[in-house]
Order: C-alpha cells, then sequence, then structure tokens
C-alpha cells in the first residue's frame, strides 16, 4: 500500500499558488490511508493495497495491447494510439447516480422541447425566453431542417451530457452534446476489459452493467422510423475508415445487428432512401447518422460532400426515412444556448434544474464583456462551437501574447465565445510514470430517448487528463479513461432501482464465472436480431481519393470525445 499511494498526498497537496483544492472522489482527506478512502471506494482501495505498482503497471499494460490489438483506437495528432484505459475504476454509489441519472433525464427532455419549438413555432422567443438572435446566429441552426419530424417526435435519440464535479463535490453540467455525441464504444469495451481482469470485485461490490445499450439505441431507433413500419431497417452511416470515431460505429453496428454503411452505398429513389445490396436494393427506414450536418446531402449542405447521398433530407421532410439524431440538433450544443438551459427547464417542463451549470459570462452582453476582459488571465474562454478542447483558452496557462490576441478575438466576434470561472475538476488516483497520482476527471452519461422514456446508461465514460494540472481531458488533446461503476443497488426491489440486472449477473456468474460476468456486464448483440455484414464494394470502385480522405477526418463529430 504504502508503495502504490507513496507520495499520493504530497503531490495531492501540491498546487500552485491561488488554486483551490480540488475534490479527491477517492479520499475524503489528505492522507491516503484506509481510513481515509470515501465508503463507496474503500473495497478498491482494499484490493489496491495489496498490489505492488509494477503488479497494476502490468495490468496497465496488458489493457492497453489489448485494446491496440482489437483496434480500440483514437486519432492523436495524426496518429493511431490504444485509448488508454487506467485500471483504477472511477465508483458512484446508487444513491447518487439517481440524482444524476434524474438531471441528465430532466436535461434531455428540455432540449427535445427547445429543438421541437426552434423548428416548429418558435414560441419560447415569442415569450421571450431567449432571443431570437441566439438561435439564427448559431453556425448549427439549419433552416433546411425546419418542419422535418419523426413519427414519434423524438429529434435526440442519443445524447451525451457532460458533467463534472466542482472543488466541493457538486455536479454540474460541463456542455450538452445532442449531434453525434461518441465514446459509448470506450464504455462498452472499458467494461469488457475491467470485467476481466477485477472480476472478483464486480461480484462484491454489485456493479450494475453496461450490456443493454446496444439493445435499447436498437430499440429507440426502431422507434423513430416512419409510421406503419412492423420492422424497420436500421442501419448505421459512417463517414469512413479514416474517421477517428470508425471503431465505434463498427462495433455498435455489430452488437445492434445492423448494416454499417457509407453515403455510396445508399440512393434516393421516389422520395425513399435505398441500400445497395448483392441481392438488389432494400429500403431504409432509419439512418443512425455518425456524420456531421454539413455532409449528409450535398442537395443542401456542402455541394462538395462525398461522404452523404444527395436526396436524403428530402425523402427525411416526406416522412419516409428518420435520420438519428435529426440534423439542426447542433443548435442545443451552441454554448450559448448553454446558458439559457436552466430557463428552458423551467420554460417547458416547469421544475427547477436539478444539475446545475457551471456559472457563464455572455460575452455579447457589454457589462459581461467588460468584466471577462478584465479578467481574462483567470478565466475560462470557450469557442461556441468548439468540441474536443479545441480552441479553449485556459487564462492563467495563457502567455501574454496569447491573452492579447483572445483579447481581440472576443472585442471582433462576442458571440462567438463565452467565459467561465476556472473550475477545479475533481480527481481520482491514476496510474501515470511516477506512480499512483491524483488526475483530473469529467463525466459523459449517455442517454437513449425512445419517445416513451429517457434511459441513462449506468455510469458512462469518465475521461481523464493524464498530464499533471492538466484539466482539458478530451481524448483529441492526450487525455484517457476510466470504467465507472454505479455501485450499491436498492435490494428493497422498486422498478428501476437495478434488481433485474443483478438476478440476470448473479445467474450469469453461477453459470459461467468469469465468463459470465464480462457477458453480462459487456456488450452482447441484441437479442434476436442477426449480426449481418456490411455490404461489399467492388472492385470496380474508385480507390479513396484524398478529397474523401480528408472530408472523413473533418466530419470528426461534433462531440468527439
Amino acid at each position: 500500500m504504502g508503495e502504490l499511494f507513496g507520495g499520493y498526498a504530497t503531490a495531492a497537496s501540491r498546487r500552485k499558488r491561488g488554486r483551490k483544492a480540488p475534490f479527491d472522489e477517492m479520499f475524503a482527506g489528505t492522507s491516503p490511508a484506509g481510513q481515509g478512502a470515501r465508503p463507496a471506494y474503500r473495497e478498491i482501495f482494499a484490493a489496491l493495497a495489496s498490489l505492488t505498482q509494477e503488479e497494476l503497471r502490468g495490468r496497465t499494460d496488458a489493457l492497453a495491447s489489448s485494446y491496440l490489438a482489437q483496434g480500440v483506437t483514437f486519432d492523436f495528432a495524426g496518429e493511431e494510439r490504444p485509448f488508454p484505459l487506467d485500471a483504477v475504476p472511477r465508483v458512484i454509489e446508487q444513491h447518487e447516480w439517481t440524482h444524476v441519472e434524474a438531471g441528465v433525464k430532466q436535461r434531455v427532455r428540455a432540449l427535445e422541447a427547445f429543438l421541437s419549438d426552434v423548428y416548429g413555432d418558435q414560441n419560447a422567443v415569442h415569450d421571450g425566453v431567449v432571443p431570437a438572435g441566439l438561435i439564427t446566429s448559431s453556425a448549427h441552426f439549419h433552416r433546411a431542417a425546419a418542419g422535418i419530424t419523426t413519427a414519434n417526435g423524438v429529434r435526440i435519440q442519443v445524447s451525451g451530457i457532460d458533467l463534472i464535479r466542482d472543488e466541493r463535490g457538486e455536479w454540474r453540467v460541463l456542455e450538452d452534446n445532442v449531434r453525434v455525441p461518441s465514446g459509448v464504444s470506450y464504455v462498452i469495451s472499458n467494461r469488457r476489459m475491467m470485467a476481466q481482469t477485477l472480476p472478483e470485485l464486480f461480484r462484491s461490490m454489485r456493479v450494475r452493467p453496461v450490456g443493454d445499450y446496444p439493445y435499447r439505441l436498437l430499440q429507440a431507433l426502431r422507434a423513430s422510423a416512419p409510421g406503419g413500419m412492423e420492422n424497420p431497417n436500421v442501419v448505421v452511416l459512417t463517414p469512413g475508415v479514416y474517421n477517428s470515431a470508425y471503431f465505434e460505429h463498427t462495433l455498435l453496428a455489430r452488437l445492434m445487428g445492423v448494416e454499417l454503411v457509407e453515403g455510396r452505398d445508399l440512393f434516393c429513389s421516389g422520395g425513399h432512401v435505398w441500400m445497395r445490396t448483392t441481392s438488389g436494393p432494400q429500403r431504409v427506414d432509419v439512418i443512425y447518422r455518425r456524420i456531421d450536418d454539413e455532409f449528409i446531402d450535398p442537395l443542401q449542405f456542402r455541394v462538395d460532400s462525398v461522404l452523404g447521398t444527395p436526396g436524403l433530407m428530402l425523402a427525411a421532410r416526406l416522412g419516409n426515412v428518420t435520420i438519428a439524431n435529426a440534423i439542426g440538433n447542433g443548435v442545443a450544443d451552441d454554448k450559448l444556448v448553454y446558458t439559457y438551459v436552466p430557463d428552458l427547464i423551467r420554460y417547458y417542463l416547469a421544475e427547477e434544474p436539478i444539475l446545475p451549470n457551471v456559472d457563464t459570462w455572455r460575452l455579447e452582453e457589454p457589462e459581461a464583456l467588460a468584466e471577462v476582459l478584465d479578467r481574462l488571465d483567470e478565466l475560462v474562454v470557450k469557442p461556441v462551437d468548439g468540441s474536443g478542447g479545441k480552441g479553449l483558452v485556459i487564462g492563467r496557462d495563457a502567455s501574454r501574447k496569447e491573452l492579447a490576441e483572445l483579447r481581440a478575438r472576443l472585442i471582433a466576434d462576442p458571440r462567438g465565445w463565452i467565459a467561465q470561472p476556472l473550475v477545479e475538476l475533481s480527481t481520482i488516483p491514476t496510474l501515470v510514470d511516477d506512480g499512483m497520482r491524483p488526475r483530473h476527471v469529467d463525466l459523459r452519461p449517455f442517454a437513449v430517448n425512445d419517445g416513451r422514456d429517457v434511459w441513462v446508461l449506468p455510469g458512462g465514460l469518465t475521461r481523464v487528463a493524464l498530464a499533471e494540472g492538466q484539466l482539458v481531458v478530451n481524448s483529441s488533446q492526450g487525455g484517457g479513461s476510466k470504467d465507472t461503476w454505479v455501485v450499491g443497488t436498492n435490494l428493497a426491489g422498486e422498478p428501476g432501482d437495478g434488481t433485474s440486472e443483478r438476478r440476470r449477473g448473479q445467474a450469469s456468474e453461477a453459470a459461467h464465472g468469469v465468463a459470465g460476468i464480462v457477458a453480462e456486464q459487456a456488450a452482447r448483440p441484441a437479442s434476436s436480431v442477426p449480426v449481418q455484414r456490411a455490404p461489399d464494394h467492388s472492385a470496380e470502385d474508385a480507390p479513396r481519393s484524398d478529397q474523401q480522405q480528408q472530408q472523413q477526418q473533418q466530419s470528426g463529430e461534433a462531440a468527439a470525445c
């Protein structure tokens, strides 16, 4: 124990002058001793205490090797790397998760209502809740999407709501991702690997599984199909192999048992969408698209797009195909719109927000802009349409030249930026080069909306900044991940408390041991759905051009992890 956590307390207390102490999720005090571990982590702490640093590092290296062999990678500075998975999981107790889950559901319901309103009657504008200019000035507001609805009225089939814990341990929403949120494949893969690495803890801690996600997603996609469809044909539309999230596209298609297609595999005829197959055209009813809006249909958006399919938007407008998530959802991802979400919750749901925002300055307001310019060296400034940590400026880490350039950009385009106080994200012990050290984390829970209920995947993707003091956790900026365990389900057996999941897990463990735990905890192919192969392209197909490769990389998914 002393060796593994040696120096942890010193590292945790080593902060630059003026910086607040972050909330450490494993330890309540400054000393990593058994009595200092929070209740949720005591069992994990005891298990780690029995390992040497070399033993834990060996397990971590084995995880990385396995990920590389399986193709669980991400693009970092143009290089494919295994997505770093730390062997120390994040633990959230059920009573705390209930609060997070309720807040995420509330947020998704409000954003769903807002987007329906934006592309409909715009009552929130007429009632003065949001200014009209907020919507029309958003780079992701697409008039071409106005009036397009699905059979069940859902625009956000999948969402990823990014959360942090502040210095007091309070959960806050950092941003919303309702375009094409990515990262759930890492949740599934992380769980499979951790279930093999620490099977005894999954048994004793009653960790809620994540294996239902592909089935839930498939059911939500089917529920959004055009009316009258008994067995709708669902496909996953990918930009292609050069996209940084291609592994996720292939995994979800395989686990749902549906076709993985590229834009060239589809064509539109008679107001419908068809898929080319060796046995002839097959009608497509639902497209789970992993392509950014701008590339989806060259007749409506970028005319040079080689990733989408001409005519998709017309087929959607005619009600003959559902595109999930809906085109135009990006207006809700706009970080200036984010500042209005608490008001939108009150307006549409008549409820108080369960999860608060991070305090944010709207730079369009002259007084707010003046204050931010005066405090630029102590705030965090973000572009409203940024993703993956790109464009973000942390004032305390910026040079004088960088701050001067930022000041000029803010004055020239205040609508394009927001500012927030610097929040010291919570920390969790993480194995790095010099041993077990505190590293900052956030959490992206994934929610699936089938029109009847919003289901939140237990846990989500915990992203960790691997460099000391780094607050940007995105994988595109060199971050890694942790498996997220929701533990301590209610034994009373109320609906939705995870009792059925636990019983299935116990039966699976008894029947198959470690193999059963892995099968139960990680994703399984959706029941009764055959796993299909993506269509092959003939030898006559033109090789991928530089333009295709460039666009596949550009279509980097609005909510890149």
